[in-house]
């Protein structure tokens, strides 16, 4: 309800319209602000970032079951580096998509109900562990996303892993090998293969450091 005349009025952010009864009918924010696992988030302030890759043409950052997930038209090429570069974690998509074209309602705004739901796994051949770091980071990843058996080459966010499950990865991973574990490594290098040799590399330097 307006206050009395003269009183302060504030922004809510909200968009709204009154209806021809008089009834003040609520369309959303106009700032696209949503919550994802306590954070409130601004979609556009990801979309953003992914636009500046040079290989994306379009992008959408949408939550699905309390995941952010992005859509984009892209040339083949990774976008998890570059997101961890620019990004805090709680605002790394869990899942990115791509699509030939991102779909639009009549109105030309995004039509989010036909957007398809993440992927699943990559489906990649499972390749097992080689060497004790390896198996760790496939070990520990297994146990907190809750899946049978990981391979080497899995990408932890195509297998379901978002930012707070990589905050869990990563502090397991810290307490088994007695290593200061960066959580951006879990962006950064989203395969066993590849963190297990980020790991190996920060043991080199901690022994060096003596």
């Amino acid at each position: 309800m307006p206050g009395p005349g003269g009183s302060r009025r504030y922004r809510t952010g909200d968009r709204a319209r009154f209806r021809l009864d008089g009834t003040l009918e609520i369309l959303g924010r106009l700032d696209r602000q949503v919550k994802v696992r306590g954070y409130r988030i601004e979609p556009g302030e990801v979309e953003s970032v992914l636009l500046t890759h040079p290989s994306v043409r379009q992008a959408t950052v949408t939550v699905r079951d309390d995941r952010l997930v992005a859509y984009v038209v892209q040339d083949p090429a990774p976008l998890h580096d570059h997101l961890a570069a620019e990004l805090p974690p709680h605002l790394m998509p869990s899942a990115i998509v791509s699509l030939d074209r991102i779909p639009l309602t009549p109105g030309g705004k995004v039509d989010l109900a036909a957007l398809p739901a993440p992927g699943q796994p990559l489906g990649t051949a499972y390749e097992p562990p080689e060497s004790a770091a390896e198996e760790l980071v496939c070990l520990v990843w297994s146990e907190v996303l809750g899946l049978e058996r990981v391979g080497v080459l899995d990408d932890f966010f195509q297998l379901g892993g978002h930012s707070l499950l990589a905050t869990r990865t990563t502090a397991r991973i810290a307490a088994a090998t007695d290593l200061e574990v960066p959580l951006k490594l879990a962006f950064t290098h989203p395969t066993p293969r590849l963190l297990a040799a980020a790991l190996e590399h920060l043991a080199e330097e901690a022994d060096e450091r003596g």
